[in-house]
């Protein structure tokens, strides 16, 4: 039968579309109220970003303080502050332990199903919303709105008109396309005057380079004002550091950067050098001052510690003492332990005299600048900043340019690092979307 094929249309209470976290769990608390709740997501399963988040184990949320977990949210933490006092992480918890899923704390205080996994924690919700009554609606791509205002959903029978009494969307960003999350809702929610900020990677990798708007001589020069030191000339990694190192993790690091509005970020963990930059867990947390210091300045430098357990004047000391016949490498790797990626970055970044000098060399080991000049492509980054604005949503986050049509998840303009903050959050805006919901439908 053709696509294009118009359908008898569906009449229900609520039509859900985007079969994720805030979707589900918005589904979840209007069915047991006795809403009819249809669900619609274009593709052939439910949660696959979610089982993908959890291929690694699940990491659910995260235990720390409620004051420093609402911090974590940078910006958005006035408007997500309210939803997390609603369902936070204990309630996180609570509800997944309703599930029949133990959870326990890792020792960076990240939360976890106790087998780790996604897959059965999400058999046992989809098996409670089958039985609250939920009906789901596989391969069915939202559209946009017919001339009655029917939600036009594309389906392998044909093109189904969907008329529900209130619809919530929750369509993800724009990461991960091939999962869904593709960011086709935009249009479609700006040609019906609802206000979104245009969507850019958050938890995202960047592209190592000079800064884009100064020529070799005055990268040199921006580099010795810095911190004393002229980079080898280039942009980009060098292709011998690419074909050996490309992949190779930077463990035991700090990371130091400022950005030019005075906002600092200072902290230990790993990242991967990688054939065009760098990315990881140490990048991704400082990813969204770096991504907006590139859109103020063209580029931003922050300052890596290959050895945060030496103090500087410890690696001075080594650095300085007499090496007799061997080699810089050597004496590096036998008085410090420097050595693979974390050596081949010096010889990558400085020059030989640089290299050969003392004073700048243990400089260096204890603040290497590295310059990003771009983020990665959208669709490779873990999640989105951008979407919905805040002013475009009432507190029951339903669009004030669209009555009844309500907004979850990472549609809305918010972001958080990894760590369970960004679940916690989808499935915080996911209950406060319901409640809008509950309340709209039985006015």
């Amino acid at each position: 039968m053709s696509a294009a094929t118009a359908l008898p249309a569906l009449k229900c209470d609520v039509a859900i579309v985007g079969a994720g976290p805030a979707g589900l769990m918005a589904a979840e608390m209007l069915s047991a109220q006795g809403v009819q709740v249809h669900v619609f997501d274009g593709k052939a399963s439910v949660g696959r970003k979610f089982l993908l988040a959890g291929k690694g184990g699940l990491n659910l949320t995260h235990a720390e303080a409620f004051e420093r977990f609402v911090e974590r949210y940078g910006d958005t933490q006035p408007m997500l502050q309210p939803l997390l006092q609603e369902f936070g992480a204990e309630q996180l918890r609570a509800w997944a332990e309703g599930l029949g899923i133990g959870t326990f704390v890792g020792t960076s205080g990240r939360v976890f199903p106790t087998d780790m996994k996604a897959a059965p924690l999400l058999r046992a919700w989809l098996a409670r919303l089958r039985a609250q009554g939920v009906v789901f609606h596989m391969r069915h791509l939202w559209k946009g709105w017919s001339d009655a205002q029917a939600l036009v959903m594309e389906s392998p029978e044909g093109v189904l008109p969907v008329q529900a009494k209130a619809v919530l969307l929750a369509l993800g960003g724009g990461s991960w396309a091939r999962l869904g999350s593709d960011g086709a809702w935009v249009a479609l929610l700006q040609a019906k005057g609802v206000e979104v900020s245009a969507l850019q990677p958050a938890n995202c990798g960047f592209d190592v380079g000079q800064p884009v708007h100064a020529t070799e001589e005055t990268r040199r020069e921006f580099f010795k004002e810095l911190v004393g030191i002229a980079p080898a000339p280039g942009k980009g990694w060098s292709t011998h550091f690419t074909e050996r190192f490309a992949g190779a993790p930077l463990k035991s690091v700090a990371l130091r950067f400022t950005d030019s509005l005075g906002r600092s970020f200072d902290r230990r963990g790993e990242f991967v050098a990688t054939a065009t930059g760098v990315e990881g867990s140490l990048v991704y947390a400082v990813s969204h001052l770096l991504r907006d210091e590139i859109k103020r300045q063209g580029f931003a430098t922050f300052e890596l510690d290959l050895l945060p357990a030496f103090s500087a004047e410890k690696v001075l000391q080594e650095v300085r003492h007499p090496r007799g016949s061997r080699s810089l490498s050597s004496h590096l790797k036998g008085r410090l332990g420097l050595d693979g990626v974390k050596a081949a970055l010096l010889h990558e970044l400085l020059n030989k005299q640089d290299m050969q000098d003392p004073v700048k060399l243990a400089h260096a080991i204890k603040a290497l600048p590295i310059t990003v000049v771009a983020t990665r492509p959208l669709n490779e980054a873990i999640s989105t900043a951008g979407g919905v604005t805040w002013n475009a949503l009432d507190e029951a986050l339903m669009c004030k340019a669209l009555p009844g049509v309500f907004c979850a998840g990472e549609m809305i303009d918010w972001e958080a690092p990894t760590g369970g903050y960004l679940l916690t959050a989808c499935f915080a805006t996911g209950v406060r979307a319901a409640r809008g919901i509950q309340a709209y439908v039985t006015q």
